[in-house]
């Protein structure tokens, strides 16, 4: 009728506790520490390509050997052997949006990429096999070091700029509003 009260003590019930969560809150700390401390090293490690291009506007006539499709695509090359490059860790507008707003703003990002690439050598990493998305576009972070050491993403610039979205779900923006 009336439920026993355990005879065990606060510590053996402790011990209790931690001989079956103790594998998993190791798992927890061992990939807390991997994305706080290794990730950013290796991303600093990565393999980084110092490149420098000039690019047009994709559809001009008399484009050069690179151009820029839209807020987050590149392409270098012509024709069927072209190099379509989807530069990561922001996301642009649509230049064909849902609205005349998303389609402006996806202009001026255009734009903006245009010149941010243009300013001067820039660096990409991902070395000569870099992953691929599902449309076969090559997926690079694009960094320029300035002399004195520091460095600014691409995607930081973009998304400061109000120009692009981050890579979160919490950072959407609705380009129609």
């Amino acid at each position: 009728m009336f439920k026993r009260r355990s005879r065990r003590s606060r510590k053996q019930r402790w011990l209790g506790w931690w001989v079956m969560w103790r594998i998993p809150v190791l798992l927890i700390l061992v990939m807390l520490a991997w994305w706080f401390i290794y990730r950013p090293i290796a991303a600093e490690m990565a393999d980084w390509n110092e490149t420098q291009y000039r690019f047009d506007t994709c559809g001009e006539r008399g484009r050069g050997f690179a151009c820029v499709s839209d807020g987050d695509t590149v392409t270098l090359g012509y024709g069927g052997s072209a190099r379509r490059i989807r530069l990561t860790g922001f996301d642009a507008p649509e230049i064909e949006g849902k609205c005349p707003a998303e389609s402006a703003a996806a202009i001026r990002a255009q734009a903006a990429l245009r010149d941010w690439l243009n300013r001067g050598a820039f660096e990409w990493d991902g070395g000569s096999d870099p992953p691929r998305d599902r449309y076969g576009r090559e997926l690079r972070s694009v960094r320029r070091t300035a002399s004195d050491g520091s460095s600014e993403t691409l995607a930081e610039y973009m998304i400061d700029a109000d120009l692009a979205e981050g890579p979160g779900p919490w950072e959407f923006q609705d380009w129609c509003d």
